[in-house]
């Protein structure tokens, strides 16, 4: 309810501004928001993305949106992020590709008076006290909570017994730990799971087929996989059929992209959980405005979750 409220206040105060600002919007007093994302080679960014796009004009922002190719360069994201403290942006909006690397890059916004909203993966927060430095809001899901839910789904599919396998995000950032941790609390009721089999493909697509085509050479009984997220698992998917396997082998994904809900329509991707990142994406925007304007925003703004299967996935985008 709290959140509702936030967000109606805002928007009443957006449809204000929208209407003062008509005249400006290619003025250089504008305020420029920086949306700093892992990549722009993964549709779930390139949709929060089209999110902060969707609104940032009617709030009278100037929306700067940068990314590194890959969503583990690190240190081309700490280069972007000083870049943008360089320009004297007013907000950095930022999805961090490491919960502990990025820090000193928060620390030196906060130095120069920048403040940073953290949207979708979370950072150590000890750690980041622990430096001196500061974030005004996290936007994103429970991932542990989207581990978890899909954990059940694959218990239940596989009636609690049965051997899986689980492809991991990078180790050590917060958002495939997290889900690989939820979905482990789910396996605890359910004895008769074996996981055989857990390794990182980086998020990536052409790693998740070969670290998955790799696993079912080694462990042919496969009867289900948790990927934590999308990409790897569409890898995988393609794995599975190059074995001849598409119908033996339920595949659960994260992240629920276009491409992954498409998979679902046709059968070979069982289920994926959705974080709406569009909503990520218009929330971030939000809030920077209110701290442009002096406002306080709340220090988490949870953005739901969803298990998208054949019953829920709707028909595709035109």
């Amino acid at each position: 309810m709290r959140q509702v409220l936030y967000i109606c206040l805002i928007l009443v105060t957006m449809l204000a501004a929208a209407g003062c600002q008509r005249g400006e919007k290619n003025s250089e007093s504008r305020p420029t928001v920086a949306l700093v994302m892992k990549t722009l080679n993964n549709p779930f960014f390139i949709d929060m993305q089209a999110g902060a796009e969707s609104i940032a004009d009617s709030m009278g922002i100037n929306l700067l949106v940068q990314a590194a190719e890959r969503e583990i360069d690190v240190e081309k994201q700490m280069q972007i992020i000083e870049n943008l403290i360089q320009i004297k942006v007013d907000v950095i909006c930022l999805t961090p590709s490491g919960a502990r690397e990025i820090i000193p890059a928060i620390v030196k916004a906060n130095k120069a008076d920048i403040p940073v909203i953290i949207v979708d993966s979370r950072i150590d927060s000890a750690l980041l006290a622990e430096a001196g430095g500061r974030i005004e809001s996290f936007i994103g899901s429970d991932n542990f909570d989207g581990g978890r839910i899909a954990g059940e789904y694959i218990i239940s599919k596989l009636s609690g017994a049965g051997h899986v396998a689980i492809l991991e995000g990078i180790p050590g950032h917060e958002t495939g730990d997290m889900r690989l941790a939820g979905f482990h609390k789910a396996l605890e009721s359910a004895p008769g799971i074996r996981v055989l089999s857990s390794q990182t493909a980086n998020w990536e697509r052409d790693q998740g087929f070969n670290v998955f085509q790799n696993m079912l050479q080694s462990y042919p009984d496969i009867r289900a996989l948790f990927s934590c997220n999308d990409m790897m698992a569409l890898g995988a998917i393609e794995a599975i059929a190059a074995a001849g396997k598409t119908d033996d082998i339920i595949v659960v994904g994260f992240d629920a992209v276009e491409d992954a809900r498409e998979a679902i329509r046709q059968g070979t991707l069982a289920a994926s959980v959705a974080q709406h990142p569009f909503e990520m994406g218009k929330l971030a925007i939000i809030s920077a405005r209110s701290l442009i304007d002096g406002r306080d925003i709340p220090a988490f703004l949870p953005v739901k979750i969803d298990l998208i299967t054949v019953s829920n996935v709707g028909p595709a985008r035109q």
